[in-house]
């Protein structure tokens, strides 16, 4: 009896301690959260050289113009069209982990976020995003996983791109507009979406309940949407002519502006508290995080006087045809995407709940500011 516990004691004395693992956040979701439109500062309007200063994959600009390689900015992803930028909110997050995980994938649907084995599936030849979380969860110490899905669910971005083609089909003096087809379509598609974040959000709970995890060893966001544009009053472009598309990349008329920006986003965020509110994550709305930065807004500057400025650029991809992938448009470009990340940060620093994020005119990320959702 005593030379066994005396094995015992001498086991637990020289036992070597179990090595600690890597502290993660990790994002799920769609282009929204990915990295798309992370390639552009602001949005200049030439269709060669450095685009004003705006295209952070030119290189080896000279008298004949520059070179352009994405992959300066999308990395691997640029290969499969994931688009994760290196300045994706999961990268620009200010939260002091060992490794930032980007999962989430451009065009994703919520279906592609579900484990395989409940009918997840592969997108762009990537594992349905929570089967990719199930390894990272038991390689790291995950301490957030923060999700964007739906809006590809209920066609949010073709919707807006037959906003864009009806404004420039429109004969003269006579409003095409789209905002009642597309709200009456989103409505009809929400009731599925909703159902498709919910089970989302339902896998990444089994996935880490599976790998050891408690709820409290983590947090689970769901981050919302925000409008590419501001009310129509707040257009510096007007409603005629062609510059809200040559000049601006915002083609859509005001009610369709006013419509994405007051209704659809209203919409994507409800569908999106109510799959959280559902499976116990947090909620955190982005609807005001962009005020005065988003496309053809007058209290903006498509780069800036003096060039790319945070302070006084738009924080979204314009629409495009000519520069870099049509893809990018609308959405939150690298200063857009800095934001998102510092708001995420905020999130991180308060008890968990749900709240907004909202800036301050005048002001870059610190006027960023978390007021709590009743």
């Amino acid at each position: 009896m005593r030379i066994a516990s005396l094995t015992a004691i001498l086991l637990v004395l020289f036992a070597t301690p179990a090595m600690a693992r890597p502290t993660a956040i990790v994002a799920m979701g769609d282009s929204f959260i990915s990295g798309e439109g992370g390639r552009w500062l602001g949005n200049g309007s030439e269709p060669f050289g450095t685009r004003s200063g705006t295209d952070r994959a030119a290189y080896g600009c000279g008298a004949l113009g520059c070179a352009y390689d994405p992959a300066r900015i999308y990395g691997a992803s640029e290969a499969n069209d994931c688009h994760r930028a290196d300045v994706a909110p999961i990268r620009s997050a200010p939260i002091d982990v060992d490794v930032k995980v980007n999962l989430a994938c451009s065009g994703a649907k919520a279906r592609d976020l579900w484990p395989g084995d409940e009918g997840g599936t592969a997108h762009f030849g990537e594992p349905p995003e929570a089967d990719q979380l199930a390894v990272v969860a038991r390689r790291d110490e995950v301490k957030l996983v923060v999700i964007t899905v739906g809006a590809n669910d209920v066609g949010f971005g073709e919707l807006v791109a037959d906003c864009a083609v009806d404004w420039a089909r429109s004969p003269e003096g006579e409003e095409a507009t789209c905002h009642r087809d597309a709200e009456a379509h989103i409505r009809r598609a929400l009731p599925a979406a909703t159902r498709g974040i919910t089970a989302a959000l339902r896998g990444v709970r089994k996935v880490m309940w599976a790998g050891g995890y408690a709820r409290s060893d983590y947090r689970l966001v769901a981050l919302g949407y925000a409008s590419p544009f501001p009310e129509g009053r707040r257009f510096r472009y007007p409603e005629d002519g062609w510059s809200r598309l040559t000049e601006g990349g915002c083609p859509v008329w005001n009610a369709d502006a006013d419509w994405a920006a007051s209704r659809a986003t209203v919409d994507l965020a409800a569908a999106l508290r109510s799959a959280a509110a559902a499976t116990g994550a947090e909620y955190l709305d982005l609807a005001g995080a962009f005020d005065g930065h988003q496309l053809c807004d007058r209290r903006a500057e498509r780069v800036g006087a003096g060039g790319p400025s945070p302070l006084a650029a738009e924080w979204f991809r314009r629409l495009s045809f000519t520069q870099g992938s049509t893809r990018e448009s609308l959405h939150p470009n690298a200063y857009g995407q800095k934001v998102m990340g510092v708001c995420l940060g905020l999130l991180f620093a308060r008890l968990r709940g749900d709240y907004a994020c909202a800036d301050t005119p005048g002001e870059w990320l610190g006027g960023l500011h978390l007021e709590v959702v009743r």
